[in-house]
């Protein structure tokens, strides 16, 4: 395949959020080149699991016949402090969001997605690393990649950043992640489980140590109807509580804890971690024809450690922005904040409680007596909150996310 020199849109990074830009750009009508430095297919430290605001993403791209040949879950089996909750998915009157969720391995998700963006007319390469840019004045004028030992330029009249939560283009360009605010610690594995066709999700909120010390944090469990499950835990933590643990040891002792009741065998696959800015805690999102997407935004959920569903939307927003010409330096913040910004801050603010493992024993039996509260608290952790629910629920979560707001230090994104 010959190399291309120029594009209309540079997409950096083939994960969900990437693969998104570039397929609604491709479908646009921008010429769109979506370039990433692995070789597909690979994998990524991931719950793999996808909510109802994820699955919409994808009936959106035109994936739910293939999304449906995987595996459907009905909502989540809350299990702690001697209590054990099953939760549909909440669905309401009006509500953009389909009421059933899935898991699809991320070695598979991302591939298809990238085969997605290609199908949608994108041009495709991978195996080519960013490592520089070229600037002309405040714009980004090229993208300098590398492949082995060749070094060459791609011109671009937008970029858009997808590279994920460490993002090293963003670096190059000016974004800071700020740990002052909460941020997440994951691992995850694949192991062989008889429930791996199970309808439900599966959370432990009450994650203990080996020690059997309270942890700030939680245990999961997604079938994928492939004779696996995806079996992780994640922390929270913050600059001034930091995570002092370590995640493979504790991700194998929570397995074992799990063996009986998901009947699980062998031994754990792949098991991989991860370090997760949450909440938007990152500045410096956009320039005068760039813009950060997805991971590299900081567009992770600070109460359940979700990604896909943001990447993906994310990946949209921007697409849409590009395709009428906005200007991303000024646009793209300010879309950030009307769809992410008070949910992120009352989202963070709480997460940020939950750093301290008194709270959490103190506050975590009371929660799980009470199916309405534990549903009403899927509903807000899980993003499920639509912009066309206008119930109480809903207003509640937003005038939190409008008080919350007002008050911090550093709003997200900026």
């Amino acid at each position: 395949m010959t190399t291309p020199t120029a594009t209309d849109v540079l997409v950096v990074g083939a994960g969900p959020a990437g693969s998104a830009a570039a397929a609604w750009s491709a479908r646009a009508g921008l010429d769109t080149v979506l370039v990433d430095a692995q070789v597909f297919p690979r994998d990524k430290t991931c719950g793999d699991g996808l909510t109802p605001r994820a699955t919409g993403e994808l009936q959106r791209l035109g994936l739910e016949d293939w999304l449906r040949a995987h595996t459907v879950n009905h909502g989540l089996r809350a299990h702690g402090f001697g209590q054990t909750l099953l939760l549909p998915w909440p669905s309401q009157p009006g509500s953009s969001l389909p009421s059933w969720g899935s898991a699809v391995a991320r070695t598979e998700l991302d591939d298809h997605l990238r085969t997605v963006a290609i199908k949608s007319g994108a041009l495709a390469l991978d195996g080519v690393r960013a490592v520089d840019v070229r600037m002309e004045g405040s714009r980004v004028a090229a993208v300098v990649f590398r492949r082995g030992e060749e070094t060459f330029e791609i011109a671009c009249q937008r970029l858009v950043v997808a590279d994920g939560v460490r993002s090293p283009l963003g670096k190059l360009l000016g974004r800071e992640w700020h740990r002052d605010t909460v941020y997440g610690v994951a691992g995850r594995a694949y192991v062989a489980s008889e429930m791996s066709d199970d309808p439900w999700i599966s959370s432990h909120l009450e994650l203990r140590g080996e020690d059997g010390e309270i942890l700030s944090g939680y245990g999961w469990i997604f079938p994928l109807g492939t004779g696996e499950v995806n079996i992780g835990v994640g922390t929270l933590a913050t600059a001034k509580r930091p995570a002092n643990i370590a995640v493979k040891p504790l991700m194998s002792y929570y397995a074992d804890q799990r063996r009986e009741e998901f009947r699980l065998s062998g031994e754990l696959r792949v098991p991989t971690s991860a370090l997760l800015p949450m909440g938007g805690a990152v500045s410096h999102v956009a320039g005068d024809n760039w813009a950060l997407v997805g991971d590299a935004a900081g567009c992770v959920n600070p109460l359940n450690g979700e990604g896909i569903d943001y990447g993906l939307e994310t990946g949209r927003f921007v697409a849409e922005a590009m395709a009428a010409g906005e200007h991303l330096g000024s646009v793209w913040p300010a879309v950030l904040r009307e769809h992410y910004g008070e949910a992120f801050s009352i989202a963070r603010r709480l997460a940020g409680v939950a750093t301290v493992p008194q709270v959490v024993a103190a506050l975590g039996p009371a929660g799980m007596r009470s199916d309405w509260l534990m549903t009403l608290a899927l509903r807000w952790m899980g993003n499920l909150v639509d912009d066309e629910d206008r119930d109480r629920a809903a207003r509640v979560w937003r005038w939190a996310g409008r008080r919350s707001i007002a008050r911090d230090a550093r709003p997200p994104f900026a």
